[in-house]
């Protein structure tokens, strides 16, 4: 009787290595009979990120407090600057001098109020200048990874999101979608600024300064990632409000 012939185990087929996006569109326009995409010529790899700022906390803070003088005075840089050769040099890293928190509102646009320009502020903005976890996360990155000296945290005169919880807790109202979840995290300034004796025409902008303290104090004494680097003198946490009608910023937690 012929023996059979044994049975080979079959190849182990290696696994597939990732694909770029472009080599993921490469091989869809194969399979669909679409001309191959051109060739790309070779860029120089790019930068990481961390090349960090000369400025220190202080200097930091008085440039922003120079740029809104500045701002309130009418006054232009001396020399216009070069957008082009700007927008090159930041393509392959930043270096922000300053992270600022502030609110979403359109009448608070913080490059103009502090006279900087392309690269100089990482910018966290939404309605209320609340401090939620991605918003935490993008503070944490300019810290720690590109070495941002100075933390800012802004509310601003008249702040929709503030009187928006002001309502809740003197009328009870409520709001559609994800408004009311939104102003949460500010009730607990607007209590704070009832409870100190607030009248009701003052309310609003108590609880604005009370909203940017609550945050600054966070930052400063909650956020384990924040703490060391205040201690060793790298980084400084600060507040302010920004007045709609004059256009002056108050430094008022410093």
């Amino acid at each position: 009787m012929t023996n059979s012939p044994r049975t080979r185990p079959p190849a182990a087929v290696p696994a597939p290595l990732p694909l770029s996006r472009r080599g993921f569109f490469r091989r869809a326009c194969a399979c669909c009979g679409v001309a191959a995409l051109p060739a790309l010529p070779t860029l120089p790899a790019r930068a990481a990120e961390g090349r960090r700022t000369s400025l220190t906390a202080a200097q930091a803070l008085e440039r922003l407090k120079q740029g809104n003088a500045n701002f309130l005075a009418d006054r232009l840089p001396p020399d216009p600057p070069d957008h082009a050769s700007r927008r090159l040099e930041l393509a392959r890293s930043q270096t922000p001098f300053a992270v600022l928190v502030s609110c979403s509102d359109s009448r608070v646009p913080p490059e103009l109020l502090f006279g900087a320009g392309l690269g100089e502020l990482f910018i966290v903005r939404n309605a209320g200048n609340t401090v939620d976890t991605v918003a935490l996360g993008s503070i944490q990155y300019a810290v720690q990874v590109l070495g941002a000296p100075l933390i800012l945290v802004m509310g601003h005169e008249r702040c929709g999101a503030v009187d928006a919880a002001v309502s809740v807790v003197q009328k009870n109202a409520t709001f559609p979608g994800s408004i009311g979840q939104m102003i949460e995290p500010i009730i607990p300034a607007v209590l704070k600024a009832r409870s100190a004796g607030g009248k009701d025409d003052e309310l609003l902008d108590l609880a604005v300064r009370e909203n940017v303290r609550r945050t600054v104090l966070r930052l400063r004494e909650s956020e384990p990632s924040l703490i060391e680097p205040q201690r060793g003198g790298r980084l400084r946490v600060v507040g302010a409000r920004y007045d709609l009608d004059d256009g002056k910023v108050d430094f008022f937690v410093e």
